[in-house]
């Protein structure tokens, strides 16, 4: 394995190597997903000593882990359902990315439960939260503290004083979760996995009962290749029985998809000095601060239509703003909402109802000789899915396998970010940026901050912001392709940045400005440019179309018309009989 100082800046470079390293080399593991725990399998097995390479059909995060409720958390919620050990579990791995392993994006956040019924709700909570804070809730954040109606509403005098008689203040976190799982993928790069985006699984190799590799598509231009390995991990998330399915063998588990639907409305819109959960008739609702907005959500319901875009209806739309507004003193309508995303959580679904009730617990099943399946689980405790699926594919490696240790391994830009922050004045005089500018990119790169800016010198006006989306620098933008893996405007519009879900225009105002600073770096003539402004351009018009509709069924067909920018991706997978 060899490591070299640019060996994680994911560009076209990097992509034409991988597909002739894929193709040429014998791997230990090859992950199908480039999703959190695809990404995590990806550094626990690099870092482990193995040759990995990691195949993922569209873009990094393209799927579940760019959609989630922007939450690094230990879920409080779970506590209810008597998962203590998940619960546990999580806030051990929320400690570790807070203090080690990734604190320049996962952040701490104050959150108020407002209470609502006198006597038995209080202890109730209070116990609750104390039994979080004893399992390790409270290590790098404060514990929980008890507020009267009065001091309840100074910390969010945007709530109605009918809608609370007191409430309780915690802390948990909250993470840009695109992010987050790019600079995980970078970072197994980084120790040698071999990484490559638009990569589609298309067949299994095979020897006798045994599953020696995979075929593999390029979803830009059709290419085939062979990558053969001693074992595969299928990390698809809700494609898991896709997957499965593609390889004739029998899973030992299923997976239901559960739909989550968030809206983003300004931060003006919501006076609160503090993120709010809400408990609802069946769950609860989060109102999370997401830099100049609130994230609203979340709704859950079955979905069983396009696993790639699902699609958020006017009736999940209305029922957000049906329960945030019971607690609200200024309205929120239609009108207010700035972005709105859906996504599919992988819940693990049993032969019967009975055993659905494992659906945030994750599974790990060797389903072949050489097939390695994980599903199930939770965001935050991705770290602890990847060691175990790696742990179940060393029965199919050869030599001796060594234990993981990527609870040692911080995150590319872990090391030095607090030295940065401490350094912001000096830095923003250094660039010519302003101070804010800085600590914005310290929160997005950490300390590959000099990486980003470096892409600028002797191109001043690549400082300037995006016209239409001014929260960016235009150098983020480059970045994204040069070093961050991004090869279509949605990739760089939905995922790199947050521009899709944080201005009213979708990103389609700014798709034309960002498609001309990335041409020269992806080698896109002028045809190319027009092409992916009018994809993207296609693909807002849909989702916001389809956010009209009453049900699942209309939005899903307004949405899966939008042409895809991957145009050689193929869904299904054709079976090879």
């Amino acid at each position: 394995m060899t490591i070299t100082p640019d060996s994680q800046f994911l560009g076209p470079d990097q992509r034409r190597d991988a597909w002739e390293r894929l193709g040429k080399d014998h791997f230990d593991i090859v992950v199908i997903g480039g999703g959190i725990v695809g990404a995590g399998i990806a550094l626990d097995a690099a870092t482990r000593g193995l040759r990995v390479a990691l195949v993922e059909a569209r873009d990094l995060a393209s799927g579940t882990s760019s959609r989630s409720s922007k939450m690094f958390h230990g879920g409080l919620r779970y506590l209810e359902q008597l998962e203590f050990g998940l619960v546990r579990e999580a806030l051990r791995e929320r400690e570790l990315s807070l203090a080690t392993l990734a604190p320049h994006l996962v952040k701490p956040l104050r959150f108020l439960y407002p209470l609502t019924n006198r006597g038995w709700e209080r202890p109730y909570v209070a116990a609750g939260l104390m039994l979080y804070d004893s399992m390790g809730g409270a290590k790098s954040v404060p514990g929980q503290r008890h507020l009267t109606r009065a001091g309840a509403l100074r910390l969010a005098p945007g709530l109605r004083r009918s809608a609370l008689i007191g409430g309780v203040s915690y802390y948990d976190t909250v993470v840009d979760d695109a992010r987050h799982t790019m600079t995980v993928a970078r970072t197994a790069a980084h120790y040698g996995a071999v990484l490559r985006t638009s990569t589609q699984v298309v067949g299994f190799l095979r020897e006798a009962d045994r599953v020696v590799g995979v075929r593999v598509r390029d979803t830009e231009d059709g290419r085939t290749a062979e990558i053969h390995a001693h074992v595969v991990i299928n990390a698809t998330g809700v494609w898991t029985d896709e997957v499965q399915a593609l390889s004739r063998n029998r899973g030992r588990f299923h997976v239901r998809a559960s739909k989550g639907v968030h809206i983003v409305v300004p931060r003006d819109r919501i006076i609160s000095d503090t993120a709010i959960i809400l408990r609802t008739a069946t769950s609860v609702l989060f109102v999370i601060p997401w830099g100049a907005h609130w994230i609203i959500g979340t709704t859950d319901s079955d979905w069983n239509l396009d696993l790639a875009h699902p699609s958020a209806t006017k009736a999940d739309i209305d029922y957000l703003l049906e329960r945030v507004n019971e607690v609200l003193v200024t309205r929120l309508t239609h009108a207010d909402i700035d972005g709105v995303y859906a996504g599919l959580r992988p819940l693990l679904a049993g032969e019967s109802d009975e055993t659905s009730k494992l659906s945030r617990e994750h599974a790990v099943a060797r389903t072949a000789p050489g097939l390695v399946g994980i599903a199930g689980g939770k965001y935050t405790t991705y770290r602890v899915m990847a060691a175990d699926a790696v742990d179940a594919a060393a029965e199919d490696i050869p030599a001796r396998v060594s234990p993981s240790i990527t609870e040692k391994v911080p995150l590319l830009g872990a090391d030095g970010y607090f030295a940065l922050v401490n350094q912001t004045v000096q830095l923003a005089e250094a660039y010519g940026v302003h101070p804010y500018r800085i600590k914005h990119l310290l929160d997005r790169y950490g300390s590959l901050i000099d990486e980003v800016l470096a892409l600028a010198d002797g191109k001043p006006e690549l400082l300037q912001p995006i016209t239409d989306a001014p929260a960016y620098l235009q150098v983020e933008a480059v970045y994204a392709v040069a070093a961050e893996g991004a090869l279509h405007l949605d990739d760089i519009l939905a995922r790199r940045t947050r521009i899709s879900i944080e201005y009213p225009h979708r990103g389609a105002a700014c798709a034309e400005q960002v498609a001309r600073l990335v041409a020269p770096i992806l080698g896109w003539d002028e045809a190319e440019v027009d092409r992916e402004i009018s994809t993207y351009q296609a693909r807002v018009d849909a989702e916001i179309r389809s956010q009209t509709q009453p049900d699942d069924g209309s939005a899903d067909a307004l949405r899966a018309a939008a042409p895809e920018p991957r145009g050689e991706i193929l869904e299904p997978v054709p079976s090879e009989g």
